[in-house]
């Protein structure tokens, strides 16, 4: 006779939510609809302001959504090796996010959203090189067809390629070491404590260079800033609250959703012409991280992380 389930399941388990695919699929929905209108609301600042100065307004404007969290982080004590690590992705990530606003203000969007694709390539590399994480075939042969597809999307030889692409193609490289920093952090500190000490971080690197080049903000840029920090705020409780509800297998391909919302952003608000290389690449980046995610999936390892994990 089979056994009746524990009527007293473990607090863990408890505690662990009902996975929903379809709620999971819906609030990364959610979620790649509000990275979208962080690249629109850059976009539209355009380069009025400099490179460093918005992307520290952004982060600093962005702590009063932090508060709760900075309580925890005055309250904590840790060791000085959690420390160097918090510094070191602090100024890790604030490469990332001055790269990336540089390239969105210069670039067609969709270009800078297929290009950020390779983040989780970066990440699949970085975790060989510095942990130690074997590559077996089938990932060695996606992460090619991703790096054919960034070719796809650049075609170096076949058109001018400016500034903007290579900041973007840093932006990614510097994205995936600020998620394998992460990473490590996730062991040491509580995930708030680690988001928020990112914020101060980056704030903190990107200060002196903001005094530097500053320029008085207008109302209506202080207010795009904020919005841009609003809505990266609530991409990234989506993501979180889709990766609880769901396996990230299910929500991954969502993703994809992001490079379309892209391309109408830039045809409809900046008219930017519809590139079919860009799409075409994208896909195959996408395509490629889907199966590395996948079978990360099937193994039961987390090296990869979903697309826009460590994004600004």
């Amino acid at each position: 006779m089979r056994p009746n389930p524990s009527p007293n399941p473990s607090p863990a388990a408890a505690a662990r939510p009902a996975q929903n695919p379809v709620m999971g699929v819906a609030w990364m929905f959610g979620s790649s609809l509000a990275f979208i209108a962080v690249n629109g609301i850059v976009r539209h600042l355009g380069t009025d302001l400099p490179t460093a100065q918005s992307a520290f307004l952004r982060f600093l404007l962005g702590l009063v959504f932090l508060l709760p969290a900075l309580r925890t982080v005055a309250l904590s004590r840790f060791p000085a090796r959690t420390w160097r690590l918090f510094g070191l992705r602090g100024a890790i990530h604030s490469v990332a996010v001055v790269l990336w606003f540089y390239a969105m203000a210069r670039i067609p969007v969709a270009e800078v959203q297929a290009i950020g694709y390779l983040n989780p390539i970066g990440v699949t590399l970085g975790a060989a090189l510095l942990f130690g994480e074997r590559l077996a075939l089938r990932r060695i042969l996606a992460i090619a067809v991703a790096m054919l597809g960034a070719l796809v999307i650049l075609r170096p030889g076949l058109r001018e390629l400016s500034p903007g692409h290579f900041a973007q193609l840093g932006a990614a490289i510097c994205f995936a070491g600020s998620y394998l920093t992460m990473k490590k952090l996730s062991d040491l500190a509580p995930a708030g404590v680690v988001v928020a000490m990112m914020s101060v971080t980056v704030a903190l690197f990107l200060a002196p260079f903001a005094i530097a080049v500053w320029v008085p903000p207008t109302g209506a840029q202080y207010l795009g800033l904020f919005a841009t920090a609003l809505f990266a705020t609530l991409a990234h409780y989506s993501m979180t609250r889709a990766f609880r509800v769901a396996p990230v297998s299910v929500t991954q391909p969502v993703t994809f959703l992001q490079l379309i919302w892209a391309s109408l952003l830039g045809l409809l608000m900046f008219g930017e012409p519809v590139d079919p290389f860009v799409i075409l690449g994208g896909v195959m980046i996408i395509a490629a991280i889907s199966y590395i995610t996948w079978r990360e999936a099937r193994l039961k390892r987390g090296a990869t992380p979903p697309v826009n994990a460590a994004k600004q």
